[in-house]
């Protein structure tokens, strides 16, 4: 015979596992001090600024 489940409970159950994950996420994200943040911000910028030095075409600017 299966085995009987009470699907509130099991619901309850993987709305936990859900949330739980969710701030495991959330740590990993936002959860860093601000000599992490400052570098990461500065490795985005040389990133940037490799990226654009490497264009062969200037940006042409808009024309009204």
């Amino acid at each position: 015979m299966a085995e009987i489940v009470n699907l509130r409970l099991a619901r309850k159950a993987r709305r936990r596992a859900d949330a739980a994950q969710g701030a495991a996420e959330n740590r990993a994200r936002f959860g860093r001090n601000k000599a992490e943040r400052t570098r990461d911000a500065a490795e985005a910028e040389r990133l940037a600024r490799t990226v654009e030095g490497a264009r062969r075409e200037p940006e042409a600017p808009e024309q009204p």
